[in-house]
């Protein structure tokens, strides 16, 4: 009887000491710095990253909408990737930044749950899309006599809704799986925002088959995508190659290839990155290590993004720089400070 009662005693002790999920108030973050200096240095840089990714994406966005050569099917999911990756960068930067900047790791537990959905939300969608615009693309090449009819206004239309549903799907269920679960190995995140695989490692429970199914259908999705975008550029090439053997135009191929290599770049560089993060052995795995590879995946492909599509793309250049010029006209003729030209 006595070693019942001592038994149950340290069962109860080690309960206690072990918190769940409904004892946790907030999260710790892991900090991008151990000194102050460090901390400031690390606010400062993702603050540039931020306001760029900003300026970047929202002249896109403007340059499109404003725009009516740009309204064509592939200007139009250009827009959407901006809107994109403005929520996607947004998710993660500002909470990051604000820890930097007063010293703090602490992030609420509604706000970790907020932060995961939608950022998951986002990098789904993403992905989503940049699986229609390679079809775009394959049809465009491919099927150029069928692209108004395939690729009208409607069908554009249901295929950005598609992808932003796909990702809103996902979101929910990654994010309604991973916060079900019991926590019981703490509050501390090793990363420095809320992602899916750092609160896992906070669960005290094995997998059930309600996780299984989760984790099937975000992965069909994702290979399927893969799958999809491989196939897609698989018949681009060649019917670039064939068409090359037909009539050697250098015009031609180089608008063939103009339109694709920025989304391909685009594409290579969101994969590449995600497939480092969640791929990479975990013999290799470290805080500093997590905390890079993080940044390289969530933070440089939206910041990046712009710029690459900008790069080779005469027609946004200019439609970019008509909104600047309007835009410091504007200002500079604005009544408020009395200066007219």
């Amino acid at each position: 009887m006595v070693k019942l009662m001592i038994v149950y005693t340290g069962l109860q002790a080690q309960q206690q000491q072990m918190p769940n999920s409904s004892s946790i108030s907030e999260f710790l973050l892991l900090p991008l710095a151990d000194t102050r200096q460090l901390q400031l240095l690390h606010f400062w840089l993702l603050l540039g990253i931020y306001l760029a990714a900003l300026l970047g994406n929202g002249l896109i966005s403007t340059a499109v909408a404003c725009d009516r050569r740009l309204h064509t099917p592939m200007y139009f999911f250009l827009l959407n990737l901006a809107l994109l990756d403005l929520g996607c960068i947004s998710t993660t930067l500002p909470k990051a930044m604000a820890n930097a900047l007063w010293d703090t790791r602490a992030i609420s537990y509604a706000g970790c749950a907020a932060q995961l959905f939608f950022f998951v939300f986002f990098m789904s969608a993403e992905f989503s899309l940049l699986t229609i615009m390679s079809y775009d693309r394959y049809v465009a090449i491919c099927k150029p006599l069928h692209y108004g009819t395939l690729m009208d206004s409607r069908a554009c239309a249901t295929m950005a809704a598609a992808a932003w549903g796909a990702g809103l799907l996902n979101s929910l269920l990654q994010t309604a799986s991973t916060f079900s679960l019991p926590l019981c190995q703490g509050n501390v995140v090793n990363q420095f925002f809320c992602e899916i695989p750092q609160i896992l490692k906070l669960s005290c429970s094995e997998s059930n088959l309600r996780e299984v199914v989760v984790i099937i259908f975000s992965s069909s999705l994702v290979f399927g995508c893969f799958v999809f975008i491989v196939v897609s550029y698989v018949q681009i090439f060649l019917a670039i190659f064939i068409a090359m053997l037909r009539m050697p135009s250098e015009q031609g191929r180089h608008k063939a290839f103009s339109t694709c290599l920025p989304h391909l770049a685009v594409v290579s560089l969101f994969l590449i990155t995600a497939f480092i993060a969640y791929l990479k052995p975990p013999s290799t795995s470290s805080p500093s290590m997590d905390l890079m590879v993080a940044v390289l995946y969530s933070v440089v492909p939206p910041a990046v993004n712009p710029l690459i599509y900008s790069m080779r793309n005469r027609e946004v250049k200019d439609a970019v720089r008509k909104v600047i010029t309007k835009c410091v006209s504007k200002a500079v003729n604005c009544p408020s400070f009395g200066i007219h030209i």
